[in-house]
């Protein structure tokens, strides 16, 4: 039991970190129904920001606090990950808009090579130490662990997804992003600017990937150019198993898979003498997602696209 305790802290803290990036995949596919594949290296430029950050302002404030050498770390990588997933969308997507669907799918896949090619180059190809800059002392509970950065990162992933559905339901913004993705010729007729809800969108799934990905960094501690890969691909995975378009279904989907994942590579694991442990965790979580999308292809919650006039 202590195992499957374990486990299953481990696997919400790994689908909180999935359920902040499948939220980028399901905003955007919900409104302008395009997989945006660069999505996963945005992940991967925030928490690069962010090492950079960290050790400028290690040596520029020696005695400052590891919170707020965080804190300042991830405003910085917020920004600069908002601003290159706006620039991907103007420069890169926008005009392929009313192309047909297969144009933009090449691009965002072409975008994310592009990235990590840059980010190597950048940073260079080497894997790096992320900082400890929070206690490593483990908290005990009942026979599991859980450290001060597991812990902050289940509050802040909470606190993001609550800010989230507060800015999509009860503000003008969410009720612009929910008209846009219902019909965008009919919104830009009610005085909504979809070009400008479409970025809005794009910059606020970027700023939850930076978040996610500096929590993913500080939680495994290393960084490097291809990191963002697996986690991009895996909350996709996410955002299709709880029923991409819906935000709800992407949040689910996420920390089931964590769940999956979790469970599969330590308590099983343990079961069969290490015969499925951590080195095929990936063969868990695919497995249920082909029983989930044979019993019901729209995922677990449904996918909430409305059809275009």
């Amino acid at each position: 039991m202590e195992i499957l305790l374990q486990q299953i802290i481990n696997g919400l803290v790994l689908g909180s970190m999935y359920a902040l990036v499948a939220l980028g995949y399901t905003m955007v596919y919900g409104i302008i129904n395009l997989i945006n594949f660069a999505h996963g290296e945005v992940l991967m430029v925030g928490a690069l920001t962010s090492w950079t950050c960290i050790g400028i302002m290690k040596e520029a404030m020696p005695g400052a606090p590891g919170w707020l050498i965080l804190l300042f770390a991830m405003i910085i990588a917020c920004v600069v990950a908002a601003t290159l997933n706006y620039v991907i969308e103007k420069v890169a997507y926008r005009p392929l808009r009313n192309s047909p669907k297969l144009a933009p799918l090449i691009t965002a896949i072409g975008m994310s090579i592009l990235l990590q090619t840059l980010a190597m180059i950048i940073w260079k190809p080497n894997y790096k130490p992320y900082p400890t800059l929070l206690p490593s002392t483990p908290i005990d509970l009942g026979g599991a662990v859980i450290t001060p950065t597991q812990i902050l990162i289940l509050g802040v992933t909470a606190v993001s997804l609550a800010v989230l559905m507060w800015l999509v339901n009860y503000t003008k913004l969410g009720r612009a992003m929910r008209a846009t993705a219902e019909n965008p010729r009919v919104a830009a007729l009610m005085g909504v600017k979809p070009d400008m809800v479409i970025s809005a969108t794009f910059v606020i799934g970027a700023v939850l990937a930076a978040i996610a990905g500096i929590m993913y960094a500080a939680n495994y501690g290393t960084v490097q150019h291809t990191m963002g890969f697996l986690p991009g691909l895996k909350a996709f995975t996410a955002a299709v198993f709880g029923g991409i378009g819906n935000l709800a279904g992407a949040v689910v989907g996420a920390l089931l898979l964590g769940l999956i994942e979790s469970i599969g590579s330590g308590y099983i694991g343990q079961l069969t003498g290490g015969l499925l442990g951590s080195h095929y965790t990936d063969i868990f979580a695919f497995v249920v997602l082909i029983i989930v999308l044979t019993l019901r292809p729209s995922g677990l919650l449904g996918e909430r696209v409305a059809d275009r006039a």
